[in-house]
C-alpha cells in the first residue's frame, strides 16, 4: 500500500493533523502528529531495539508533558540518531558512540525547556 501524503490541516494545541491517500486504493485517512517529536532512529542489523525503547522510556519519563510523541525508527548501517523536531541532537557516527543519558537529557532539555531544572542530571 502506498501512501502520500497531500495536505497538512492545521494545528490543535499540540496535534498536527496529516491527510493522506492511500495510492492503491484511494482512501483517504487523517493521521494526528503530537509536537515536539523526538525520534529515535536506530539501526536492526545491530539489534539496538532495546536500547532505543530503553532511551524513549527514560525521556518520556523525564518530559511527561514536554515531549509531544516519540517515535522509533528502524533503520540499518549502524545508525543511532536522535531528531527532535527535525534537528538532529545526537548521532552516534558523529559523536562516536552513544549518548550517556544525562547528555542527552540536557540536550533536550535546552530545546524544549531550557528553564527546567533536570535535578541530579544537571549536577556533575
Amino acid at each position: 500500500m502506498l501512501l502520500s501524503r497531500v495536505w497538512v490541516s492545521g494545528h490543535a494545541g499540540q496535534a498536527t493533523y496529516k491527510l493522506y491517500v492511500c495510492k492503491s486504493f484511494g482512501h483517504t485517512g487523517r493521521v494526528t502528529t503530537r509536537e515536539p517529536r523526538l525520534e529515535i532512529e536506530y539501526c536492526t542489523q545491530c539489534r539496538w531495539l532495546l536500547r532505543a525503547g530503553w532511551t524513549a522510556q527514560e525521556l518520556l519519563t523525564t518530559f511527561t508533558t514536554e515531549l509531544g510523541e516519540v517515535a522509533l525508527i528502524p533503520g540499518t548501517g549502524g545508525v543511532f540518531d536522535v531528531h527532535l523536531g527535525g534537528e538532529l541532537v545526537w548521532s552516534r557516527k558523529e559523536r562516536g558512540g552513544f549518548p550517556e543519558l544525562t547528555e542527552l537529557k540536557q540536550l533536550v532539555r535546552d530545546r524544549i525547556a531550557p528553564e527546567r531544572d533536570l535535578g541530579h542530571s544537571d549536577r556533575r
